[in-house]
């Protein structure tokens, strides 16, 4: 027998409870409290089993604002929905009850259906929301596991092998992590930093690992290391880099580069007095630098066999000093900033760290108690701390949306960056919905959706979300969820938002750059190609016609030779500008070589008015040298409906103007089609003669 879900009912009419009841008690097992101390005595008791609380506004002994306050405060509101159910309609009651926590509020008289449906919903939003946070839950501590088990490991190595404590590995982490959130924090050109803290933290585990080929005589010498013994301790930062850099096992994982990194520079120095390459100040990469200083303030402040430890003062005041070394200045101010803090986490994590058989006696008493899809309170708020700080640090806007009834929960963050509430319902008609993204980009996104199967169900776009008054481009991956295996009844879709707007602009950017000649300010040659067969491949089958006009200019070689070649470039920004004169902003010029150039028009009735009009527009004199050009006319679709046939067209009637004399233009007919071989045949001739 399925157990029914358990509602409590809070209001103090008992008629209106009684109603509430009639509409759901088919469904759920239902409570009735009349006022909120009674609700408060009953979630105390039962918290772990109500699946939906309905509740009053307006009530005796304790009101519904101050219910959710206590709900707040004991932490059931994460857990437990709160449908509000009230006569009061006033904008200040809603927002009030939005705010301390309710999911939803509906307004008195009672709909059955409606009830019906929004207490399903909710009920089924929130079993989702559970079983997510889970799902992301066991991957991040599967990650922490492994993580753990790796710096556990190399612990165990560092106090085999090298006399130190385990904690040695641990505690250059803390403080690796700890300096490197201050630096970010500090100093804004470190800000990039940010999602990559937890990443260097674990590779800075292995920043000693060269040490597993040094002679244990020398590591663990209780006297002063002679200069060969010192050369040869110097080895491990190159041995280990090297170890990691011919791993066979994810060589190219950002983790294992990082790792290599650290441990070949972690002895450099910042004036260049370090090993093993004499790296000065930022040439050495800064998570080396950063566990340089973690590891020298560990080593001051830990015992070895060959010194006793400092206190955590005169180990910094040592270090300030330059006593221990050069250091980058921007990271001993980090470290100034959290010593006290620093000095208070070594303490406590000293004394936090439970030994191998308490945590399986820790794992064992949970697996027994069946608690793993039935956590506490405090576990729950603990991992959904957890969910949400690595959705943070992912930098994406996490959603899921629901097709009935036209719901779309975000994750906190993503609420937050987008200033939506994390739950929204109605979005084709919802105002702050449509502010944030375009309406047609939405049809668009859920049109895609609906088409796609089981096979091949990932739909990936790039849309533009509006974050902060500004329209910014978010490559959009979701994918649609079917009920059971029916792929034709789409239910709802999962996804993420991601901001690419830099990468968009920039490769804009850079394609513009590319596009655009340097010298003139025109299309470049096979930018204005594929302009024109864009326009030629759209035109084919209408009644649009265009001409391509190619030309170069006569003699331009002698403005080089007797001028120079600034003076040349001049020559050629004066033609641009003429040219960019005499068509319209829609058409097309380009220059497509050293003095060559094109120009693609559309035309109405005659091309010669238009052609005349470009050719005059080259010939004058700029800087006492005289400009005339060649010129050659193809048309569109009259001679050619391709493009390479089009300019092939117009090149062969340049070369027949040029072969008239210069200083003019031909239109291109049939008789021009082996112009160039006899004209090369005719150079040839000349050549042999002489």
């Amino acid at each position: 027998m399925k157990l029914q879900k358990k509602i409590l009912i809070v209001d103090d009419s008992e008629l209106n409870r009684s109603l509430l009841a009639d509409m759901l008690c088919d469904e759920y097992e239902i409570m009735e409290a009349e006022n909120g101390l009674e609700a408060l005595k009953l979630m105390e008791r039962h918290h772990f089993e109500l699946s939906l609380v309905l509740l009053d506004i307006v009530m005796p002994e304790m009101d519904g604002f101050e219910v959710l306050v206590m709900m707040n405060k004991n932490e059931w509101i994460e857990r437990i929905p709160v449908i509000i159910i009230s006569s009061e309609t006033a904008a200040a009651y809603t927002d009030a009850a939005y705010d301390l926590g309710a999911t939803e509020y509906v307004n008195r008289p009672f709909d059955p259906k409606t009830i019906r449906r929004r207490v399903s919903n909710t009920i089924m939003l929130y079993s989702k929301q559970k079983f997510l946070e889970n799902a992301v839950t066991e991957q991040v501590l599967e990650k922490e596991k492994s993580n753990l088990i790796m710096v556990e490991v190399l612990s165990h190595i560092v106090e085999f092998r090298n006399g130190e404590s385990g904690m040695h590995v641990l505690t250059i982490r803390t403080i690796t992590e700890m300096l490197l959130k201050q630096l970010c924090i500090r100093y804004a050109e470190y800000s990039y930093l940010q999602s990559e803290i937890l990443l260097i933290a674990n590779a800075s585990a292995l920043h000693d690992i060269g040490k597993i080929s040094i002679d244990e005589k020398i590591l663990n010498k209780p006297a002063r290391l002679t200069p060969e013994e010192y050369e040869i301790m110097k080895k491990h930062s190159l041995i280990g880099a090297d170890m990691l850099e011919k791993t066979r096992h994810y060589p190219g994982e950002e983790l294992v580069r990082i790792a290599r990194d650290i441990c070949r520079w972690h002895h450099e120095r910042y004036d260049g007095k370090g090993y093993p390459d004499g790296l000065v100040g930022d040439e050495i990469p800064i998570e080396a630098q950063v566990v340089s200083l973690a590891d020298v303030y560990d080593a001051m402040t830990h015992a070895r066999v060959y010194k006793e430890a400092y206190p955590h003062k005169e180990a910094l005041e040592m270090i300030f000093s330059g006593y221990c070394g050069a250091f980058n200045p921007l990271l001993l101010e980090c470290l100034r900033d959290i010593g006290p803090a620093l000095e208070k986490e070594l303490k406590v994590r000293s004394l936090r760290y439970a030994t191998k058989e308490e945590v399986k006696e820790i794992t064992r008493n949970l697996l027994q108690r069946g608690e793993a899809s039935n956590r506490t309170l405090a576990l729950l708020e603990q991992e959904r701390i957890k969910h949400r700080f690595f959705s943070a640090m992912s930098n994406e806007i996490l959603f899921e949306y629901d097709r009935q009834p036209d719901m779309l929960m975000l994750s906190e963050w993503g609420a937050a960056q987008l200033k939506l509430p994390e739950i929204m319902v109605h979005l084709a008609e919802n105002k702050q919905f449509r502010q944030v993204i375009k309406i047609e980009d939405y049809m668009d996104l859920r049109s895609k959706l609906r088409h796609k199967s089981p096979g091949a169900p990932t739909v990936t776009e790039k849309y533009c979300l509006c974050i902060n008054g500004q329209w910014r481009w978010f490559k959009i991956v979701a994918r649609p969820l079917w009920r059971g295996g029916d792929s034709t009844v789409v239910t709802g879709a999962i996804g993420k938002c991601t901001d690419i707007h830099d990468e968009v602009t920039q490769l804009a950017h850079l394609k513009q750059i590319a596009s655009i000649d340097d010298v003139t300010g025109l299309y470049r040659r096979n930018y204005a190609r594929s302009k024109v067969q864009e326009i030629l491949g759209n035109t084919y089958g209408s009644d649009k016609k265009y001409a391509l006009m190619v030309f170069d200019l006569d003699f331009f070689k002698n403005a080089n030779d007797l001028y120079g070649h600034m003076f040349g470039d001049k020559v050629l920004e004066e033609v641009a500008r003429r040219l960019k004169h005499s068509v319209r902003n829609s058409d097309i010029v380009a220059r497509i070589g050293g003095d060559e150039f094109l120009v693609f028009v559309e035309y109405t009735n005659e091309i010669s008015p238009v052609a005349d009009r470009v050719f005059r527009s080259l010939g004058g004199v700029y800087g006492g040298f005289v400009i005339s050009a060649s010129m050659g006319v193809a048309l569109f679709p009259v001679h050619a409906i391709e493009y390479s046939d089009l300019f092939q067209s117009a090149d062969q009637a340049l070369y027949a103007a040029k072969h008239k004399g210069r200083n003019c233009y031909c239109m291109y007919d049939d008789s021009m089609d082996n112009f160039l071989s006899v004209l090369s045949e005719e150079i040839s001739y000349e050549v042999d003669a002489r």
